[in-house]
């Protein structure tokens, strides 16, 4: 029994016998065989009877020089002189060519001088006035005419370092602070130097500060009676040992005249009544304070002692004076007790 879903295979026709079907049969065969050489050559692929090989295959293998490429995009130094040195070069044989005419470098540099000019001419960059703080007035004004700043100026143009060396140049100033600030306004802030000894030398009387640098001149002792003396060479080098020796006298305070440095060595102290107190070269603090020790002792100053040498610590020396030399003498027997002296006249 046949199955129903079964169709029927189409009839099969016999080719033809004879010299009509060779021919249709050549004729077909060319038509194929001209068609399919035509296909084969536009694709260019060889005909599969020569090669004697099926249609080749797609090489998903890089070519020599795209193998190269990726080689050289792996090396660190190509890709920064890829990314970075041909532009730079790129961009160096432009200006190289711009520049290379002087009218042109001319024009460039006139253009970039007016721009800058006009930049600094702007207003918010004027200074149009001078302040000094801290100063006293006439240390002010000559703070004010020392710096020489011709007001209005660009801030560009000042040169706070040069403008604050002028400032310190002076005597009585420290420290100089320069700025220029909002509004237009240089602001000057000045540190003086505090006036704590006279130096009185051969040309006058001079201000010295703690350190020994010098404040300003001095016309007369009265005008500044608060402030020790100190006289000698190299008394300014020493200063700050002097102001030592004027703490550590207290008491003397009141009877010191000033200190007189001997030979750039030593200090003498000088006392009212004429008194002298020789230092030593060494420790003259400490030798001083073994003298007030004594004083205190023995009211060594009161007497009529004219000079004490402390030069020698283990050896003090006293000068007496003519009368305490002659009451010592009579003591002694060296004069005669009705024998009158020319201070007893």
């Amino acid at each position: 029994m046949q199955p129903l879903n079964r169709r029927t295979p189409p009839p099969v026709y016999a080719p033809r016998r004879g010299l009509t079907g060779a021919v249709v049969g050549a004729a077909k065969g060319a038509i194929t065989g001209a068609a399919r050489g035509a296909a084969m050559g536009a694709s260019g692929e060889a005909p599969a009877a020569q090669s004697g090989k099926g249609p080749r295959r797609h090489d998903p293998a890089p070519s020599y020089w795209d193998y190269k490429m990726q080689r050289l995009w792996l090396t660190p130094q190509f890709r920064v002189m890829f990314r970075f040195g041909l532009p730079v070069l790129a961009v160096a044989l432009v200006a190289a060519v711009v520049l290379a005419s002087e009218s042109r470098r001319a024009a460039i540099s006139g253009a970039i001088a007016q721009i800058t000019e006009q930049f600094h001419a702007r207003p918010e960059f004027r200074v149009a006035l001078v302040s000094i703080e801290g100063a006293s007035p006439d240390l002010a004004d000559a703070v004010r005419a020392r710096l020489g700043v011709k007001l209005p100026a660009s801030s560009f143009e000042l040169d706070l370092d040069a403008l604050r060396e002028r400032a310190e140049g002076l005597d009585a100033v420290a420290q100089a602070v320069l700025a220029v600030q909002s509004g237009g306004v240089l602001r000057v802030t000045i540190q003086e130097r505090e006036p704590a000894l006279i130096w009185r030398t051969a040309e006058g009387l001079t201000l010295l500060d703690a350190s020994g640098h010098r404040v300003a001149g001095l016309a007369a002792r009265g005008d500044r009676p608060d402030l020790p003396v100190i006289a000698g060479e190299g008394a300014d080098v020493m200063a700050g040992e002097a102001l030592a020796l004027i703490d550590a006298a207290g008491p003397l305070l009141p009877r010191l005249r000033g200190l007189v440095r001997v030979g750039e060595r030593r200090w003498d102290l000088i006392l009212d009544r004429d008194q002298r107190v020789m230092l030593p070269s060494e420790r003259p603090v400490q030798a001083l304070e073994r003298l007030l020790a004594l004083d205190q002792a023995e009211d060594l100053l009161a007497r009529d002692v004219v000079a004490i040498d402390l030069r020698h610590e283990k050896r003090p020396v006293l000068r007496l004076g003519q009368d305490a030399l002659t009451e010592a003498r009579r003591a002694r027997g060296l004069i005669p007790e009705d024998k009158k002296t020319e201070s007893d006249l």
